[in-house]
């Protein structure tokens, strides 16, 4: 069943929102070769604690860290360790808060400084595939419209594979919330949005084929073929006139410019 939000509702759950945002940002300044991925879930936590909030992933049906760090071929779920980064890596960095009764969902996909040609096209259809979805998360469309945006602008027109058995899905007084939201449908298909859904859309897209599988620590989804993977998430209220997107890429965008060893991703 769907929880529709109030106004006041929705301004709590961008609160949250915006500590993810603040949170990433953070973890973002700290991001360079020889940091270990343990490093920053530390940090993270810290930050979310001092901010009167919890992480919102920890415990998470036993989920053992705040974030979740996914490189390369890992799309999802890849748990914080103590591998270094190393130049070349790509990594999904996932957070979660919960502040105020209501949770908060974002994540983003950065690059370790020289990458591949086609694994930054990758990033950078990605994100725009992220954006492209938004358009749709206005009220009178379908859940399909957003659906059929992200797969026509990702494995439609480029050929890439678009992650199925994984979807967003709405935010709330839970993590996970109705209405599950695929990265592939049809358009005018699913259920009609209306005002107060609040919802997390995130395309997770593979270079290769879409069909991943589970890693041995129960948690970590990679790709089937190990060719690279790319994920970027808001969580965003339906509007009349176009959505309203509750976090904020803006910030940890900031510091990818300042930060000397991250590349950005520009659409």
């Amino acid at each position: 069943m769907i929880v529709y939000k109030s106004a006041e509702q929705i301004e709590l759950i961008r609160q949250s929102c915006l500590l993810v945002s603040k949170t990433l940002a953070h973890v973002v300044s700290l991001l360079k070769p020889g940091v270990t991925g343990k490093e920053l879930d530390i940090e993270a936590e810290t930050l979310i604690r001092d901010n009167g909030a919890i992480p919102g992933f920890k415990g998470y049906n036993d989920f053992p860290a705040t974030l979740c760090i996914s490189k390369n071929d890992a799309v999802v779920h890849g748990i914080p360790n103590e591998s270094e980064f190393k130049e070349g890596d790509i990594a999904s960095i996932d957070c979660g808060v919960f502040m105020n009764g209501f949770f908060g969902d974002a994540a983003y996909t950065f690059a370790l400084k020289e990458i591949p040609d086609e694994t930054l096209k990758l990033l950078q259809r990605t994100k725009a595939s992220l954006y492209k979805g938004i358009e749709q998360a206005i009220v009178g469309r379908r859940l399909g419209d957003i659906s059929y945006a992200i797969q026509e602008s990702t494995s439609g027109q480029y050929g890439y594979g678009v992650v199925r058995e994984l979807v967003g899905h709405g935010v709330g007084e839970n993590l996970h919330e109705a209405p599950e939201v695929p990265n592939y449908g049809k358009k005018g298909k699913g259920i009609r949005l209306q005002e107060g859904m609040v919802i997390a859309i995130e395309p997770m897209i593979n270079l290769g084929t879409r069909k991943v599988k589970q890693s041995k620590d129960g948690w970590t989804v990679v790709t089937g073929d190990k060719k690279p993977s790319a994920h970027y998430e808001h969580t965003v209220a339906i509007g009349k006139d176009s959505a309203d997107i509750l976090s904020d890429h803006a910030p940890l965008e900031l510091e990818i410019d300042k930060n000397d060893y991250l590349r950005e991703i520009l659409i």
